[in-house]
């Protein structure tokens, strides 16, 4: 886990190193300071030697010195490389995830992806930077400390080595205890943010239900279950410090009773036993003992708290995309002929039920075809395979004559434009957000674009014309209009192969028309699949195909099915008697 989440420091490791190496001379200046006013004490004061507090003074000032720069070098490139790091490890993060197929995502929610960017990687990176520093500092200066007591004092000095162990199991004990806590924490923190989610995007329709009061108290209710475990897992760790002082605070006092009775018995003469200085470096080591096993304390906690999040980061880093690019992939589309042979597909290899069953059926390039089914009749799942947004599990699907498999995935997918049924525009201009179908498109190719989409009257209409920003989301412009901005994205893109995934739902039958007559003559040499809600949309198809439970019923023109489809004639009939078919 550590190996892998490593991989990210890459040009931060110099930083790194650098602040491990200042962190180490900083406690080394640290340990030499109560040795240099123990000869100060002893030999300068008690002896009554100016010279000698002289020099011992200038040193202490050079060592305090030194230890100032070196911490304060030490903080500063210990930010600056855990920042690194985490900048790093968010983009990797979020680079993989931009390589997920639809299955890989199913996999992930987006509030818990959101969750492992923000929260989770923001524990790693303060826990880095504690690793770092004090995790350097605490042992180096722990072991320091000991070394030098014994070479001060050996039997006080045991007490020491007496006394970790014994704080070292109350460390495991706490531990233990406190790191189911934080893993339970953040999976219920991709809850909170899930509801979150949910809340601001469907906010409409919150408002429109008067369903404030019972979104407030699934929040409420999330955020209390957080606050509860929070509670519980810093209850158990605020037993932390004490333990520590406790232990530390009686090996200070034992020192000091002892050290006193070895003093007074000497006459604190040091050839007979203990001295005043050499007590008081004792005394001072205890209080550097103590210090670093509370630094060592707290980059423990950290590690529990960060521990979880490690782990979350490490699972969508080593998620590897289902869909992959073959060896000496092929490097053009031919044209939008489709051909489906026994196509079968399951969202999981597990299920019963296969979402597409034995589908067979071919398009010549250039032809329009409608789709037409039932909700739950796999029409979406049916469209997503040519793109390889999903793979197929069973039979061939070609594009071209070749099979999807063996394309390049950005050739393949260069090839296909889709307008989704859920209609996604970004935060910025209209312009920017058309360009996402051709960066290098020209202001006269997206007018053009937006007016076969039938987009370009309310674009102009607009104070800022193409230049009006878009809210996240597209939440500033309407149903309809969101549905041909996206449609017009799509015709830019040029594509060998249009898929309209219910994308004219919001649109008049009218508009539906004209957007459907442009198609035919802006897009004549390009394959258009429309998936329909309406008989409308594609009773002037060159064939419909008729979904139902994942299987192809029937395919033909309007004529046609009318005549043999008993599925498509119970919906064109029933859009006759509700007005929703126009002759």
């Amino acid at each position: 886990m550590i190996k892998k989440l490593l991989k990210s420091l890459r040009e931060y490791k110099k930083p790194t190193l650098f602040t491990i190496f200042c962190a180490a001379m900083e406690v080394v200046f640290e340990i030499l300071i109560p040795l240099c006013m123990s000869d100060l004490l002893d030999f300068g004061i008690e002896g009554g030697k100016m010279n000698i507090v002289v020099k011992d003074g200038i040193w202490l000032i050079v060592l305090a010195v030194l230890q100032l720069l070196t911490g304060v070098l030490a903080a500063i490139l210990g930010a600056k490389a855990s920042a690194g790091f985490s900048a790093n490890l968010r983009q990797d993060i979020y680079d993989n995830v931009q390589t997920f197929s639809f299955s890989n995502i199913d996999k992930f929610s987006t509030s818990s992806i959101v969750t492992r960017l923000t929260t989770d990687v923001t524990n790693i990176q303060n826990a880095y930077q504690m690793i770092i520093r004090i995790a350097v500092r605490g042992p180096i200066m722990l072991i320091f400390s000991v070394i030098v007591s014994f070479t001060i004092n050996a039997k006080l000095a045991w007490i020491f080595l007496i006394v970790i162990p014994f704080m070292g199991f109350g460390l495991i004990f706490i531990a233990a205890k406190v790191h189911p806590i934080f893993e339970r924490v953040f999976h219920k923190y991709d809850g909170l943010n899930n509801i979150v989610q949910e809340n601001v995007k469907g906010m409409r329709v919150v408002k429109s239900f008067n369903s404030q009061e019972a979104e407030i108290g699934k929040f409420k209710h999330a955020s209390g279950d957080i606050y509860k475990d929070f509670v519980k897992a810093e209850r158990i760790l605020a037993f932390n410090s004490p333990l520590m002082q406790f232990f530390m605070y009686g090996c200070m006092i034992a020192i000091s009773w002892i050290g006193a009775k070895a003093i007074v018995a000497s006459g604190n003469n040091e050839a007979l036993g203990l001295t005043t200085g050499k007590l008081t470096a004792l005394i001072t080591y205890a209080m550097q003992i103590l210090t670093s096993l509370m630094m060592l304390s707290m980059v423990f906690v950290m590690i529990m708290i960060s521990r979880s999040s490690m782990e979350r980061i490490v699972e969508v880093l080593g998620e590897t995309t289902t869909i992959q690019n073959p060896e000496n992939p092929v490097q053009t589309v031919a044209d939008g002929s489709l051909v489906y042979d026994h196509v079968d597909f399951s969202y999981s290899k597990r299920a019963d039920k296969k979402v597409i069953d034995g589908a067979d059926l071919k398009i010549r390039s250039g032809e329009t075809v409608g789709i037409i089914g039932g909700t739950g009749s796999s029409k979406s799942s049916f469209v997503q395979l040519i793109p390889r947004l999903y793979d197929v599990t069973g039979g061939t699907l070609m594009v071209g004559g070749m099979d999807v498999r063996k394309y390049d995935l950005q050739v393949l997918r260069d090839a296909v434009a889709m307008v989704l049924q859920k209609n996604e525009l970004f935060s910025g201009t209209i312009k920017e957000n058309l360009r996402w179908g051709n960066e290098q498109a020209t202001d006269e190719e997206v007018k053009e674009a937006c007016r076969l989409a039938c987009a370009d009257e309310f674009i102009e209409a607009m104070p800022d014309g193409y230049d009006t920003y878009i809210e996240q989301g597209g939440t500033n412009v309407s149903g309809g209009q969101k549905q041909r901005l996206c449609i017009a994205r799509a015709l830019l893109k040029k594509p060998k192969i249009l898929i309209l995934d219910d994308s004219t739902s919001a649109v008049d039958t009218k508009t539906d028309a004209i957007i459907q007559k442009a198609f035919a003559e802006y897009l004549p040499d390009t394959t258009k699949i429309i998936i329909a809600q309406r008989i409308s949309s594609v009773r002037h198809a060159d064939k419909i195909v008729v979904l139902d439970d994942g299987k192809i019923m029937d395919v033909g023109t309007h004529e046609e099915l009318i005549v043999k489809s008993p599925i498509y004639r119970e919906v064109y009939e029933s859009q006759q008697k509700g007005g929703g078919q126009d002759e």
